[in-house]
């Protein structure tokens, strides 16, 4: 393999994807000199970015084996984010680059996240904003308005799926409501100690939560089958991937009143069309925010400095070969 020409830098293709103009980029100009940095990079752009660079940095950029193919100096590729499916893996160790990703910078803002959603769902609150908005409480003939359910946490049942590093904050926060936990095992697999049927945490969960990543085996894992086995008037969250859920099941339990209410941070399309069903039902039970669960100031700026970790490990790594 020939020598890294480290003078071509560092090119950040899609910068404003985890900056918001509070994110200090001081550590990574030091250890990637030159950075040059874009706010958004389209695919007709990107042949064009610095195409000498030895590292790129990208979030959501697609970079495919063409793009290898064209870059003989580059050796890393950077990834602001915990997956790593929009580059070619393949073609990265085919061509000796080395690809990096950020790890456990989400982890409190995501859980954070979550219970946010939960509670706004046990409380109502949509509804109840909504009818402050339409003038509900103006016109109360008392000081109050209990036009919608309020409920407790305590002793509510709260159903993971995924425990992982997230997953398992979740349950501490969850644990300090006095709620029980039930840790969902993979379908169809034995429970390991700790953990029951993914069915049987379905069918007892006041609340069921994801936070598992989506793959071939669990894509709409939440569906018209599963579903059904929910209690009736169970809560659900999502704060992982669209794809866990059969969206238009999901319409379905709500309006048929199967669910009391369901609170999502993803959806299956990103960002969502204007037609999307999800945006266009309306539903006083559902919650939308948009893919924000992970990005805090803090963490934002955690996966800058992880970022330039990364940098720094593959720059010895390659002055030693």
């Amino acid at each position: 393999m020939s020598v890294v020409d480290f003078s071509g830098g560092a090119v950040f293709l899609d910068a404003a994807t985890v900056d918001c103009g509070d994110v200090d980029f001081t550590r990574l100009h030091e250890v990637a000199k030159p950075l040059h940095i874009y706010p958004q990079t389209s695919a007709r752009e990107l042949a064009e970015r610095h195409p000498h660079a030895w590292c790129v940095i990208t979030n959501k950029v697609k970079l495919e084996r063409d793009f290898f193919q064209t870059r003989p100096n580059l050796r890393l590729v950077c990834i602001t984010a915990t997956g790593v499916n929009n580059v070619d893996l393949q073609a990265a160790a085919d061509h000796g680059v080395t690809v990096a990703n950020c790890k456990g910078y989400s982890t409190e803002t995501v859980a954070q996240h979550a219970f946010m959603l939960l509670l706004a769902l046990v409380r109502s609150l949509p509804q109840y904003q909504h009818a402050i908005a339409q003038g509900e409480w103006s016109r109360s003939p008392m000081f109050c308005v209990l036009d919608y359910p309020l409920r407790e946490l305590q002793g509510m049942k709260l159903g993971i799926v995924g425990y992982g590093d997230i997953g398992q904050r979740v349950a501490e926060i969850a644990r300090f409501f006095c709620m029980e936990i039930l840790i969902a095992e993979r379908p169809e697999s034995a429970p390991r100690p700790g953990r029951l049927p993914f069915t049987e945490v379905l069918t007892r969960s006041d609340i069921l939560t994801l936070h598992c990543p989506l793959t071939a085996d669990n894509a709409k894992l939440i569906n018209a089958k599963t579903l059904a086995l929910m209690q009736q008037g169970a809560f659900l969250i999502n704060t992982s991937r669209g794809g866990l859920i059969d969206e238009q099941a999901l319409i379905e339990a709500l309006c048929d009143k199967k669910l009391g209410g369901a609170a999502l941070d993803v959806l299956s399309t990103e960002p969502p069309p204007e037609d999307h069903p999800l945006l266009q039902a309306k539903l006083p039970n559902l919650i939308l925010t948009p893919h924000c669960a992970w990005a805090s100031a803090e963490a934002r700026q955690r996966v800058i400095d992880q970022t330039a970790e990364n940098i720094v490990r593959s720059i010895k790594g390659l002055k030693q070969r």
